[in-house]
């Protein structure tokens, strides 16, 4: 993990490989943005015709490299583009300077220190700038080159695979190492970050690695480090308990399902929220095999229980006063002799019967089980977190992700906090005649409903199992956990932990009273 400090020295003394500055898209070419004085001094006050010359021109995910004049200590500076300039009145915003800063410590990775001397105002400004440098500086390179890891000790050899590791160190400039409220974001910030970064490295982990055995052993040990209580259900006992969706799910796979309990509580919490993760170590399609183009990146399909794992973790870590659970739902869908077979039926651990249309929507049925589950301990909220219907990606595209609920008011603020948190959401509806679709001849309901509108049919199907007079939403992260294109912002290639942020900030604010 790349380390973050807070420092009160100026941008022109301090040691560093780099120093980044902001630039913006002003009325009449590029404009430095505030924090980069001292750098733009040693420039004679040109630094924006400098940067001009290049061709800069301060637009959002660009970042200009140029040499340093003799009067910093750093070799070179880069400009990172901000995007427009704000009013004179206006302040830059938290997720402009966290895209910005994320592009910088993509530019710089192979470097040891680099200096941020962006816009730092007030302590989310801090805050926003170290959660992009830290996401940014990401890199999965465990299975690179030549590293053999020792069965005994664990020890790494030298790593030749000439990847770049992540940038080294980052220092924030403006930002006071002795002010609390500058300390306590940058705090949150690693703490949130490494969190999000362990579900990203969750999420690339190749599933010959990561099944649902190994997943819940990784959980385990996180729990321990972090003072959250983890109860691990095996296949024998899923079997004992009558845990129908996990096990049909699962029992085509050599690698038996789990389900995971993690629990986080505070002597002076008013409220429990539940927090439910579809953990699909690798997904097939079972018998209904996924065509060829579609099955290379389904080790992704745990990406709601790695999402769920990180904000129980980070809630555990940041002391939040409210009670989280957490709940994987752990199956590997594998088409084989013992695999559920379209038209088989399953009996839930609610009771209710499915009837299973089709086996690649597996993700609504080990959900189910676990929302049942959770229900149970009468929560004041679930959310559950999915990558579970190619239609929410047709619907929002790769960077948004739907947010159902059977409450309005819940689903309304879920949305407002992850737009707050810098995650694109969008709230979708539950029409109940699509309910109509899902009618079986032999079951309670069936997995599959209505083509047009599948993942507001995978929502209602959910909503189904939701304990009564219990507030639930669903997040459907189909697009946006899995990023297959460059890089950009803050966001690398492969696993994003989406939605990370804005589980952590639901159970910040439920823990403030400010969801009723």
């Amino acid at each position: 993990m790349t380390a973050l400090t807070l420092s009160t020295a100026g941008a022109a003394t301090l040691r560093a490989d780099a120093i980044v500055v902001g630039v913006a898209k002003g009325a009449k070419g590029p404009v430095v943005a505030p924090g980069a004085e001292a750098v733009d001094k040693a420039y004679d006050g040109k630094l924006a015709s400098v940067l001009e010359s290049l061709g800069a021109t301060g637009a959002e995910g660009e970042a200009t490299k140029l040499p340093a004049p003799s009067g910093l200590k750093a070799p070179i500076v880069i400009a990172v583009g901000l995007g427009t300039a704000p009013a004179k009145d206006e302040a830059y915003g938290a997720e402009t300077l966290r895209r910005a800063a994320g592009v910088a410590a993509r530019t710089l990775s192979g470097a040891k220190k680099a200096a941020f001397a962006l816009p730092t105002e007030a302590a989310e400004d801090i805050a926003a700038v170290a959660e992009g440098a830290l996401l940014g500086a990401y890199a999965f390179t465990a299975y690179r080159g030549t590293e053999r890891k020792s069965a005994k000790s664990g020890a790494a050899g030298k790593n030749d695979s000439g990847v770049k590791q992540p940038l080294g160190e980052v220092t924030l400039l403006g930002g006071k190492p002795r002010d609390k409220a500058h300390k306590a974001a940058v705090e949150r910030a690693i703490s949130l970050t490494e969190e999000i970064n362990r579900a990203r490295d969750l999420i690339n982990t190749p599933p010959n690695d990561l099944y649902p055995e190994t997943f819940a052993a990784i959980a385990t040990a996180a729990g321990k480090e972090h003072g959250v209580k983890v109860q691990v259900t095996d296949e024998k006992a899923l079997v004992k308990g009558g845990y129908g969706g996990l096990l049909g799910v699962g029992q085509g796979s050599e690698h038996g399902p789990r389900l995971v309990r993690l629990e986080y509580t505070h002597a002076k919490a008013k409220k429990t929220i539940a927090l439910v993760g579809k953990g699909i170590t690798y997904d097939s399609g079972g018998i209904s095999l996924k065509p060829p183009g579609h099955n290379e990146t389904m080790k992704c399909d745990m990406s709601g229980a790695a999402a769920v794992l990180a904000a129980v973790v980070s809630a555990a870590r940041l002391g939040l006063q409210v009670n989280v659970t957490g709940w994987l739902a752990l199956a590997e869908n594998m088409p084989s002799g013992t695999a559920t077979r379209p038209g088989d039926v399953l009996r839930m651990y609610s009771g209710k019967t499915v009837e299973v249309l089709n086996t690649d929507a597996e993700g609504r049925l080990v959900l189910a089980d676990a929302i049942t589950r959770a229900s149970e301990e009468k929560p004041d909220a679930i959310v559950d977190v999915a990558t579970l219907t190619g239609a929410m990606v047709v619907a929002l595209g790769n960077r948004t992700f739907g947010i159902m609920s059977n409450d309005d008011a819940f689903r309304t603020s879920v949305h407002e906090i992850a737009e707050e948190v810098g995650e694109a959401s969008w709230p979708m509806p539950l029409p109940s005649e699509l309910l109509k679709g899902m009618d079986s001849p032999t079951a309670d309901i069936a997995n599959m409903g209505e083509r047009m509108g599948g993942g507001l049919v995978a929502g209602l199907f959910l909503k189904e199992f939701v304990g009564e007079g219990i507030t639930w939403a669903h997040l459907d992260i189909a697009g946006p956990a899995f990023h297959e294109g460059a890089p950009y912002g803050y966001t690398p290639k492969g696993g994003t932990g989406s939605s990370v942020r804005t589980l952590v900030r639901l159970a910040e604010r439920t823990a403030a009273g400010d969801l009723g």
